[in-house]
């Protein structure tokens, strides 16, 4: 079957959506681009695929529906409240025995393909490396916990690659959809994409993600979170350290870190996959805190600049040349394997990805985010985040 090149008159590329993003004070990932004029089905879709992890565990997985009866639900109407999709990955056991996760549903695959631009059809969603429901494995006690709040307008599967990392290393990790600000789907089926209205910020991100730090605390003691009492991995229950929990986060999503340890010191440290600081921290922050940036600079972007000198603790700055907003996302070893199904151009594809290699990008965000975990989180200590290093020559120690 032939494909229909995307070209400049009828894709939006990931340059001109920063730009626009910018200039409004919001960051926006790949689910942002304008709704595509016909979502016609593809008779062979691209299978898309995902680098391996390089940890020494398999990798598994589980889908909670959380629900915060504190909160009450801001578009579905009186008796109801705020509903949550999160993911946990974590080490584990007889793996082999249990089908690999996808990276998103099929109806959520295809709101992203044809919200981006693209042919809803075009592609199917990669298999994760987490095998969906198998035992937990506890290498080395109570497992460090880490939460990943997405971008705006994004999905919780953003990050995968830096996610199925961390959790074959040891860590077990909790990734969450801001419902109304995500592609998202309920285990009835519901399917919810962002909204204009309610117009979520970072603080609400934050919000969320405080009740989801309760939910690491049932988990914790033994306690099922899930609303439905769905039953949960073998060995989930009691796992996780709530003495040991570290966040990132994407654009607003890094945002929201910063105000999540700025209001709860369960979060020990936090690391930024350029965020925009909007709005920006007041308060000084005095627990570990590494910047990744790239559009979002110290220098180009005054709030990143005034978050730096409000950190009081441990910090670091780095930046990847060639990067540019979503070089630290999944985004950029994705979108490549789309272009070569719609026949795009080298200058559109560059639009989306920056000039930052897919592979070196992909260690890149193998490498750092799991270094810098391991240094506060576990308390062993990392080179890597002592000084430029030569297996990384395009990452700049920013003074």
């Amino acid at each position: 079957m032939t494909n229909t090149p995307i070209t400049s008159q009828d894709h939006l590329t990931r340059r001109r959506l920063v730009g626009a993003a910018l200039a409004a004070g919001a960051a926006l990932p790949i689910g942002v681009a304008r709704q595509a004029s016909a979502a016609p089905v593809t008779e062979n879709p691209v299978r898309l695929t995902l680098p391996a992890p390089t940890g020494p565990y398999p990798v598994g997985t589980v889908q909670l529906h959380l629900v915060d009866p504190s909160r009450p639900d801001p578009v579905a109407g009186p008796g109801r409240h705020r509903e949550l999709m999160a993911s946990v990955w974590y080490p584990a056991r007889n793996a082999g025995r249990y089908p690999l996760a996808p990276y998103a549903s099929p109806a959520v695959t295809r709101a992203l393909l044809a919200n981006a631009g693209f042919p809803a059809g075009i592609a199917v969603a990669p298999l994760t490396a987490g095998h969906e429901g198998a035992p937990v494995l506890r290498p080395d006690g109570r497992l460090p916990v880490v939460v990943f709040s997405h971008g705006a307008h994004d999905h919780r599967a953003d990050t995968t690659n830096v996610v199925q990392e961390l959790a074959g290393h040891g860590y077990a990790v909790v990734t969450v959809d801001h419902t109304y600000d995500a592609f998202s789907e309920f285990p009835d089926g519901r399917l919810t994409v962002p909204l204009d209205t309610p117009g979520l910020g970072a603080p609400d991100f934050a919000t969320d993600i405080v009740f989801v730090l309760d939910c690491v605390e049932n988990l914790a003691a033994g306690r099922n979170p899930d609303a439905g009492q769905r039953p949960l991995p073998a060995g989930l229950l009691g796992a996780l350290d709530p003495s040991r929990i570290g966040m990132f986060g994407w654009s607003k999503g890094a945002t929201a870190t910063t105000l999540v340890m700025s209001q709860d010191r369960r979060v020990r440290a936090g690391l930024s996959f350029d965020g925009p600081m909007q709005p920006a921290v007041t308060t000084d922050l005095d627990r570990p805190f590494m910047l990744m940036t790239a559009e979002f600079t110290r220098a180009a972007q005054p709030s990143v600049a005034e978050l730096w000198s409000r950190l009081r603790g441990w910090r670091l700055n780095v930046q990847a040349e060639g990067a540019i907003h979503s070089s630290y996302c999944d985004v950029q070893v994705l979108i490549p394997q789309l272009a070569r199904a719609v026949g795009m151009s080298d200058a559109d594809l560059q639009g989306w990805i920056g000039t930052l290699d897919p592979a070196r990008a992909v260690r890149i965000q193998q490498a750092y985010p799991l270094a810098f975990f391991d240094q506060h989180l576990r308390h062993r200590g990392q080179r890597l985040l002592d000084r430029p290093s030569p297996a990384f020559p395009e990452v700049r120690f920013l003074p």
